[in-house]
């Protein structure tokens, strides 16, 4: 089942790239520590890699995720952590040549005060659409959207004041080919942005030895949401095991919790 999702998923986003031919160059996440009533720009690097002119429409939107693979767009400031108000960008359509890069850029305006120390975001949404054309049938130009990209705009402010907070929300065993895979949800009940990795140590739950230490990649988590880590436990023998799960974020805070588990014959 992995196997078959990732294979979906890798022919997905080709079909999307080469249809959309728009790469954000320099990531989807960016993260400003900032201070109450100060002026903040960042920008955003864009690249058509396609064979054709392509027309890109730039928008703000709140975004919340799950770790059930839920993905919540919403109008801006629909969020009570949202920052879409603090933010303008330069433009809202551009159009670029084949093989054109170009430099879209924001700037965020803290207020004077601010509700309380944390976390707070939105997205500026980078989608490509088809060329606008004059309608017959509807006054005015019509857009047919393609594809679009969620860009993380993430303000944190007073972080000496805030603190996530991770939980562990779900434990489940997969089999693929052999191999055991761990799979993990975590969600972050404090007020501050985090990049936490899982990782899980086992020991058997008979002999006491211990089975092995898997790790999980490290992943971006905002406040109030969700999301699932993936750990391959590899080739662990069927077995019933007690294990510790460890959550660490990037400023070594550890969050623990004793599980067991069991690896079951295919």
């Amino acid at each position: 089942m992995i196997k078959h999702i990732l294979l979906f998923l890798i022919f997905f986003f080709q079909f999307c790239f080469l249809r959309a031919g728009i790469v954000v160059l320099n990531g989807l996440s960016h993260t400003h520590k900032v201070e109450n009533g100060k002026v903040y720009r960042g920008k955003l690097a864009l690249e058509n890699n396609g064979k054709q002119p392509q027309n890109v429409k730039l928008f703000l939107q709140d975004v919340s995720y799950q770790a059930d693979g839920t993905i919540q767009y919403s109008v801006p400031e629909s969020n009570i952590r949202t920052n879409a108000g603090w933010i303008r960008i330069n433009t809202n359509l551009i159009n670029l040549k084949a093989k054109e890069k170009t430099e879209i850029f924001y700037e965020i305006t803290i207020p004077d005060k601010v509700f309380a120390p944390g976390s707070y975001w939105s997205a500026i949404m980078v989608e490509p659409v088809e060329d606008i054309k004059p309608d017959e049938n509807i006054q005015g130009v019509s857009i047919t959207s393609v594809i679009r990209y969620a860009v993380q705009i993430i303000t944190d402010l007073e972080t000496e004041k805030a603190k996530p907070e991770l939980k562990f929300e779900g434990v489940k065993m997969d089999k693929e080919n052999g191999k055991t895979f761990l799979k993990i949800a975590v969600a972050n009940k404090g007020n501050l942005y985090c990049k936490p990795t899982v990782t899980v140590e086992i020991y058997n739950k008979t002999s006491g030895q211990k089975a092995g230490t898997f790790s999980s990649q490290a992943m971006g988590l905002l406040p109030q949401t969700s999301k699932l880590f993936l750990l391959n436990l590899e080739k662990t023998p069927a077995s019933k095991y007690n294990a510790v799960l460890i959550a660490t974020d990037e400023d070594e805070n550890v969050f623990a919790i004793n599980v067991e588990l069991e690896v079951k014959d295919d």
